[in-house]
């Protein structure tokens, strides 16, 4: 069955080396959290808040070994008054053997506010 993995993080700074780390930090987080290999997913999706515009985070995925395969697409969040800046979510299709319940969603940084009831269970 086909769940959705998520995650979010935030980044010091614009700079793409803060944007390709953060990101593979990210998703091997995720995927390490919900016992996932690279065979097991299908689709990323990657969103960035609109002040994130120095570098494409599908990058990073796209250059860890044996992920050149996976499909990946970037996006930017709504621009909502006052939300998180410099925060970059994904979004992973997986096919994984567990219930909705137990997905471990990652919340790494400052995106920890974003979903404290998710955080705190990790």
């Amino acid at each position: 069955m086909i769940r959705g993995l998520r995650g979010a993080i935030t980044i010091e700074l614009d700079k793409p080396e803060f944007v390709w780390d953060e990101t593979a930090r990210l998703v091997r987080e995720v995927v390490a959290a919900n016992d996932v290999t690279v065979e097991d997913i299908a689709s990323i999706v990657i969103s960035t808040t609109p002040d994130i515009t120095s570098a494409f985070p599908a990058r990073a995925v796209r250059l860890m070994e044996g992920w050149q395969y996976v499909p990946v697409m970037c996006m930017h969040e709504m621009d909502v008054p006052g939300a998180l800046p410099l925060c970059i979510r994904v979004l992973i299709h997986a096919n994984v053997e567990m219930a909705q319940k137990d997905v471990k969603h990652i919340y790494l940084n400052d995106a920890i506010k974003l979903r404290p009831d998710l955080a705190q269970a990790k």
